[in-house]
């Protein structure tokens, strides 16, 4: 049995909803890890180190899975593999930028910081240029993560 404080109990005090005791959230965990290998803090620190599909499920249905049920199955079939795609393109840009932060922000952030780029283009010569605003926050990232899509791919090791 896993005890961690609650997350909100300030936000209560403040709001004037004061309980009785002190309030501590209570999660019921199975492990097959023996005993000896690691002890009830370790295991619980193992397996929220590995549970990341809960955020995987609520990112997917902010985004393209929001759009199911259609009513019609190949619709639904469509959304879901554009969903998936969709995701899993944006978690390999955002690990191409190189920083951490992005590498576990949620799709609406990467859309936000690394998609909807706020850069003028310009014409010459029939050449695109994008010209960023100067202070853009986002723009070493977005340089590195468009350096390293447009290199020539790494030599195969064997």
């Amino acid at each position: 049995m896993g005890r961690i404080p609650d997350a909100n109990a300030e936000k209560k005090k403040r709001a004037g909803q004061h309980g009785l005791f002190e309030v501590w959230r209570h999660h019921a965990f199975f492990t097959t890890t023996p005993a000896d290998l690691a002890d009830t803090v370790t295991a619980d620190k193992v397996h929220r180190a590995h549970a990341v599909i809960e955020q995987v499920h609520a990112d997917l249905k902010s985004s393209a899975l929001a759009h199911l049920p259609s009513g019609k199955f190949t619709a639904n079939a469509a959304w879901l593999v554009l969903a998936v795609m969709a995701f899993n393109l944006t978690r390999a840009a955002a690990t191409l930028t190189g920083q951490r932060r992005l590498a576990r922000a949620t799709t609406a952030t990467l859309r936000r910081t690394l998609v909807h780029v706020p850069a003028r283009v310009a014409t010459s010569a029939r050449r695109l240029t994008l010209h960023p605003p100067r202070a853009w926050p986002w723009q070493h990232a977005w340089a590195t993560l468009f350096e390293r899509a447009h290199a020539p791919p790494l030599p195969a090791t064997t």
